[in-house]
């Protein structure tokens, strides 16, 4: 596992008591369906890990970051405030 990995899912798992492996949360933040089920580790990864290590973490597990970022603006929208990622194109 990378440090990126590493990084990210400790940001994400450690609150919520989970073990989410990389591959896993990488479908979560490109699964549509994680905004309309408040999918809190997908949330977490949008709301609590840092933009770049965000950006890093899409690249790294060919997450297309349109499809992210969509899912950022849903998730912003529920949250009522902005998401680093709900920014980008």
């Amino acid at each position: 596992m990378t440090i990126v990995s590493v990084k990210v899912l400790s940001t994400v798992n450690a609150p919520y008591g989970t073990a989410l492996s990389a591959e896993q949360l990488a479908s979560k933040i490109s699964d549509p369906a994680s905004a309309l089920s408040f999918d809190a580790s997908a949330f977490s990864f949008f709301s609590e890990v840092d933009e770049k290590l965000q950006v890093s973490f899409l690249d790294e597990m060919h997450v297309d970051p349109a499809i992210a970022s969509d899912l950022a603006r849903k998730f912003s929208a529920l949250a009522g405030y902005p998401l680093p990622l709900a920014r980008a194109a």
